[in-house]
């Protein structure tokens, strides 16, 4: 037998190439072309029993006629997050207990709710609908996240079909936003406008919006599955830390095309993608990333879900084995060599005022931390009228672009951003400072994230004027509120895991929400020609008061050590770790 693009749940049954066996001891890691489809995990069997897809005929005809106490467990934890939903954390509960309570006593009776918004692009009427949505039924929340996705949060569920019925009104969808699903595609924020784009990704991402997101036979991943797709040189889109990406590239003999890397991601087993060494035609890659998603499918491990991305997979395998399974049995041919991408050409979050191909103008402008509101969407869409723009765009930064601005009113936009409080011209602590959602809303968060990194920001800006001139390459700040790493801390200059710190007092030891510290991380970018973990020195841990300090502190020193002009990174990897205390 072979296997076929049905699967169990979804309404036809499945056939997998070897007989199913059943679960034994020494069973490897629930395969489903090795092993077959008997579950191995909680989460495989209720994905097998009824599909994620399936809950929003629930929602609409029963949960949200019916209110919160309607829907069972295994719905509200579990294939909500198909249609964006998750539960948000219980107000007063502190870090300390996220991991002795169970998910319901974590639970509050509201949702985040994220937009997917595929390659970060919104139209003037989609604005003016996010930001209506925002104050109407999120309490004037909206979060840009660094997936270029809007998060909302306080939605009831009897609200969801009216938010659903606005958004896809004008072509916005929250389908496979989260879940075990192909989540949301990074893009270029400068698709279709830059001057030295190497190609447009629009049409890529389009197709595969088209032909693959809700469609039922990609919809019981073993994980999640991240992907990215940019044509411009500045590497917009973080491609190392994605499941899949494709780079542009100029092939010497095949012309512009894409770079594919597979297997990256962070949490907590962070690993770097991997160039799989082929060159993918722009009218071959949606073809080529529905076979890397269903080798991902087919392949990837689904008995422990703490091993379950693709990025083990690769591990296990290679890019050499990989592109050869790829190719023999899910594309039918053989790709081209292709050529790595360039150095990155500048800085990718697009900050600042630019000249597009056809002489108007994108401006980039940087929120703090991702944290705006339904009434500056709000205020941000009036301000594009008055620009003569139709199109926004979020990047994978946390940041935001105005496309299409006419010369003779780029002075006035900008200054209409400022008044937003957004700055087309941020220090460098706002430019490169993210965080996640943090204790506020999120369940698996240990300490707040978003009002400590905004604070620290502001005292470093006060603190570190005298010196921000000599530093040359900004350094980045990356702040989690748990292991996780959403904000990315492994790739950061400075990446803070949140978690409890023991310290000492007048009254004896107290617990206090803190800080482990990674340093001198990066992604490839203008500055640094290949990506790298951070490193974490033994026992260094900073409260979250004692932030701005150790910030202060380990920039001063790096300033007083540095030799030949080179970069915090470079510098925290040979530092002894006293320097880095």
């Amino acid at each position: 037998m072979t296997v076929t693009d049905s699967h169990p749940g979804h309404g036809a049954p499945a056939t997998p190439e070897r007989p199913v066996r059943p679960p034994r001891a020494d069973r490897s890691n629930g395969q489903w072309k090795v092993d077959g489809t008997v579950p191995l995990n909680p989460n495989e069997t209720w994905k097998q029993e009824d599909g994620g897809l399936n809950v929003r005929e629930r929602i609409e005809s029963i949960y949200s006629k019916e209110g919160f106490a309607s829907i069972p467990p295994q719905d509200l934890s579990g294939r909500f997050r198909w249609w964006g939903l998750y539960t948000q954390r219980r107000p007063g509960i502190d870090g300390g207990r996220t991991a002795q309570l169970d998910d319901s006593e974590l639970s509050d009776e509201y949702f985040m709710l994220r937009v997917r918004l595929d390659g970060g692009a919104l139209t003037l009427e989609q604005l003016h609908t996010v930001a209506d949505i925002s104050r109407e039924f999120a309490r004037d929340t909206a979060d840009i996240s660094d997936r270029q996705n809007i998060q909302y949060h306080w939605i009831r569920v009897e609200d969801v079909p009216e938010i659903w019925r606005r958004l896809e009104a004008v072509g916005l969808q929250t389908t496979e936003a989260c879940g075990d699903t192909p989540r949301v595609i990074l893009g270029s924020p400068l698709a279709g406008i830059a001057k030295d784009e190497i190609l447009d990704p629009t049409p890529v991402i389009d197709e595969i919006l088209e032909r693959f997101i809700g469609d039922p036979e990609l919809a019981n991943l073993p994980r999640k599955f991240k992907s990215a797709i940019t044509g411009h040189p500045s590497l917009d889109v973080v491609h190392e830390i994605n499941d899949i990406s494709l780079v542009g590239v100029l092939h010497p003999e095949l012309g512009p095309g894409y770079d594919l890397w597979v297997g990256g991601g962070l949490s907590t087993s962070p690993r770097l993608a991997e160039r799989l060494g082929v060159f993918v035609a722009p009218d071959a890659a949606a073809d080529v990333w529905h076979g890397v998603i269903r080798v991902f499918r087919d392949y990837g491990y689904r008995r422990l879900r703490n091993k379950a991305r693709l990025k083990f997979l690769l591990a296990e395998w290679g890019p050499a084995r990989f592109r050869e399974v790829l190719e023999t049995e899910y594309l039918g041919r053989a790709l081209p060599d292709g050529p790595a991408p360039a150095p990155a050409s500048g800085p990718g979050d697009h900050v600042g005022v630019h000249e597009q191909k056809d002489g108007r103008f994108y401006i980039g402008a940087a929120p703090v931390v991702g944290r705006i509101s339904g009434s500056v969407l709000a205020g941000l869409a009036d301000l594009l009228e008055a620009a003569g723009s139709d199109r926004l765009r979020l990047t994978p930064h946390q940041k935001l672009v105005v496309l299409d601005v006419p010369a003779d009113r780029v002075d006035a936009t900008v200054a209409g951003l400022e008044d937003l409080g957004l700055t087309t011209a941020p220090s460098p602590f706002r430019r490169n400072t993210m965080a996640c959602t943090g204790i506020e809303f999120c369940k698996l968060a240990i300490v707040e994230t978003k009002a400590t990194a905004a604070a620290t920001i502001a005292e470093l800006e006060r603190r570190l004027a005298d010196v921000t001139p000599q530093l040359g390459r900004p350094i980045s700040l990356n702040v989690n509120g748990c292991p996780n790493s959403c904000a990315r801390i492994q790739v950061a200059d400075i990446g803070l895991k949140g978690q409890i710190v023991t310290v000492d007092t007048a009254d004896g030891p107290a617990q206090v929400p803190g800080f482990q510290v990674h340093l001198g991380g990066g992604l490839a970018s203008a500055d640094r020609d290949e990506a790298g973990l951070g490193r974490t020195v033994r026992g260094l841990k900073v409260t979250a008061d004692e932030l701005p300090d150790y910030v202060e502190r380990v920039v001063r020193t790096f300033l007083d050590q540095r030799i030949d002009g080179e970069s915090f990174s470079e510098w925290t990897r040979r530092a002894d770790e006293g320097a880095l205390q």
